[in-house]
């Protein structure tokens, strides 16, 4: 029976089921985890590959896939091309580090609802996800819309209304750069991060220390002779 006590709605808006699509293990454990950690959504499957993925689609309902753009079998573009040739309706929110503008315009031309540029903090998922779950009732609260004004209000749920914050003294550009000197070297100390970057070593470790509490790169402990072990930052794929 439903409940029927004032202020309690008799129909609770369905779960969205969610495909994340990930190559590199420990973002895709990690992207798990923080679809997990969003009221009203669950991971319906997760995909390393482009082929696991159109697998999943064949066999799970999924609602919206999280689909980064660099996968080992096929590009993320070709992706969304082939389940739209299957006949897969899943919204799909990029999660990739690709900033090539062709690439994201292709991604907006092909219906991808949000782009998201790795790395990434759990808040900045979680207003992507929110703002999409707000487009998303927009289109199931009515058959059909009456005006111009519907019409917009719908397509601004799929925008986020806030930006998620970096920690204070931190910004988006540098945590780029420093994201894209790991990414190219593999594995760096904060000294070799710092003279790669052009910044400070206590700046470039806060940067990468950043980069591993969010689970996009690890410590490792370099040896070199009989002295004390160093820290190194490896990206996490």
């Amino acid at each position: 029976m439903p409940d029927r006590r004032p202020g309690v709605p008799d129909h609770q808006p369905p779960v969205l089921r969610v495909l994340v699509v990930e190559d590199e293990p420990v973002a895709l454990e990690a992207h798990a985890a923080y679809v997990t950690r969003v009221p009203g959504f669950e991971v319906a499957a997760t995909a390393a590959t482009s082929q696991e993925a159109l697998q999943a689609l064949q066999s799970t309902a999924v609602d919206v896939v999280l689909l980064d753009m660099h996968l080992p079998d096929r590009h993320g573009l070709d992706v969304i091309r082939a389940m739209r040739a299957a006949g897969h309706r899943a919204d799909v929110i990029a999660v990739t580090s690709a900033r090539e503008l062709d690439v994201v315009r292709a991604a907006v031309s092909l219906g991808v609802v949000q782009y998201i540029l790795k790395p990434f903090v759990f808040a900045t998922l979680r207003d992507r996800l929110e703002s999409y779950r707000a487009y998303r009732d927009g289109l199931s609260s009515t058959d059909e819309v009456a005006t111009q004004a519907e019409v917009d209000e719908v397509l601004a749920g799929v925008r986020p209304t806030r930006a998620a914050a970096l920690p204070k003294g931190m910004g988006e550009e540098l945590l780029a750069r420093v994201t894209r000197a790991l990414r190219d070297s593999g594995s760096l100390s904060a000294s070799e991060l710092a003279e790669a970057v052009g910044v400070s070593r206590v700046t470039a470790r806060r940067y990468a220390e950043y980069l591993c509490d969010t689970r996009q790169a690890v410590r490792r402990q370099r040896y070199a002779g009989a002295g004390r072990p160093e820290i190194e930052y490896r990206w996490a794929g």
